[in-house]
């Protein structure tokens, strides 16, 4: 059975890039009718927060990815400590005693001699009584031996790669407070939940060739694995430096809807032109993760904006009868307000303003140049309620009496009844105003 997993770290909240990782391995799970685990890395005790596993939760509820089951890596530490002492038997974990300025010590003189910053394994020649003497002053860390040999796998993304495990460190699995670091607690999961495939992005290559050998030591079955662009931002900045303003609850707090953020996730960096679907088994249907490219894909927040506006144009007044009673529109009015309107909103947090402008009027948009058309205008229109005709008779009587006509006409009379410039039809908007418009 397809068995994927989303694993992210409950050190803060999910942003757009996070997101990638989840809805691509969800896809997997869910065109192939198999298991999608969402599990929380929360090896870290102390950065590690309930209000973010709630968080994630939440933001995954969302947008509509659920999971077939949810694990904790803190509540499976035994099975890293099985796992290090397997590794430690068979001679492929040893105990280090370097500390951070030593190593960047050691990395600064390989580099200065053109040498690649490769860990020396200078622990493994240190005496059992040197051992003991540096263990009891500094503590110590412990690595991974790596098979000095090329590691290969296809990507299903980038392709054939090619690895010379010399050129890499070998990594540590376990530092010096005794904290289990992600490279072997994912490997231990990976392998003990029957993980076939998974999708991560491309900073993690490198260490998905060393996480390859520790499988196969361990062994276990090495799932399929995929690596997708990263994101930067829409000039190709470094999207990093702005991903706090990119966390899936704020774009949330913005109105930006589930379905937008889906449908554009779903094909940016990919050769499929990016299309709005409407729930998320349609997401799952036009996933095609052979069409994504490695090259770094820009991603601008903006873009979620059109999508969102799209979205919201095929519901019904129904569909967001929430948000229509929270902004105060009265119930008799709810469709037809909605039916005017939801062309004509970025988001839902744009409905509160327009029901304000038909309940109290608009804030009048008159150009000096028209402020005496507009009184005589204003004087020629009766009180509500009015009708689908009235904006007709009422412009025909402007017309006659100013002798404007054309955009000269309808204009300045939309500004100053609406206080913009843009909006619906002027004949549907009439019989919504709840209050004569006036400067």
């Amino acid at each position: 059975m397809t068995t994927t997993r989303f694993a992210p770290s409950p050190t803060g909240y999910l942003h757009i890039g996070n997101l990638r990782a989840a809805l691509f391995n969800y896809a997997i799970a869910r065109q192939n009718g198999g298991t999608f685990i969402l599990r929380i890395d929360d090896t870290d005790q102390e950065r590690s927060k309930d209000e973010y596993i709630a968080g994630i939760e939440e933001d995954l509820t969302w947008l509509g990815l659920t999971w077939d089951r949810m694990e904790y890596q803190s509540k499976r530490m035994d099975r890293y400590e099985a796992a290090k002492q397997k590794l430690i038997d068979m001679g492929r974990l040893y105990e280090c005693f370097e500390t951070p300025t030593e190593l960047d010590l050691k990395r600064k003189k390989q580099l200065n001699m053109g040498k690649p910053p490769v860990y020396d394994r200078a622990a493994l020649a240190l005496s059992e009584d040197e051992k003991n003497s540096l263990r009891a002053e500094r503590g110590s860390h412990w690595r991974f031996k790596l098979d000095h040999e090329r590691i290969e796998w296809t990507d299903g993304i980038i392709g054939d790669i090619s690895i010379d495990a010399a050129s890499v460190s070998d990594p540590v699995l376990f530092k010096n407070d005794g904290q289990i670091l992600y490279t072997l607690a994912s490997v231990v999961d990976d392998t003990e939940m029957g993980i076939t495939d998974i999708v991560r992005g491309s900073d993690h290559v490198t260490n998905t060739a060393t996480q390859i050998q520790i499988i196969q030591a361990l062994g276990g079955a090495v799932p399929r694995f995929a690596h997708h662009s990263l994101l930067t931002g829409p000039q190709g900045e470094a999207l990093s430096k702005r991903l706090g303003t990119l966390a899936l609850r704020d774009l949330r707090r913005q109105g930006i809807a589930p379905q937008a953020i889906l449908s554009l996730m779903a094909r940016l960096g990919s050769s499929d032109p990016v299309e709005l679907r409407a729930d998320v088994q349609k997401v799952v249907d036009g996933f095609d993760l052979s069409k994504f490219g490695s090259a770094p894909t820009k991603f601008d927040a903006e873009d979620l904006k059109p999508l969102t506006a799209r979205y919201l144009g095929t519901l019904s007044s129904g569909d967001v009868a929430d948000v229509l009673t929270s902004a105060g529109v009265p119930d008799e009015l709810a469709e037809p307000f909605w039916n005017v309107v939801r062309d004509n909103i970025t988001t839902l947090d744009d409905v509160a303003g327009w029901w304000k402008m038909f309940r109290d009027g608009a804030t009048p948009l008159v150009a000096d140049e028209d402020k005496d058309f507009v009184a005589q205008a204003f004087f020629l229109l009766d009180s509500p309620p009015y009708t689908a005709d009235t904006w007709g008779s009422w412009t025909a009587a402007v017309k006659e009496a100013t002798g404007r006509k054309g955009k000269q006409l309808f204009m300045p009379l939309r500004k100053a009844v609406t206080g913009r410039e843009r909006g619906p039809e002027m004949a549907d908007v009439m019989p919504l105003l709840q209050t004569k418009p006036g400067v």
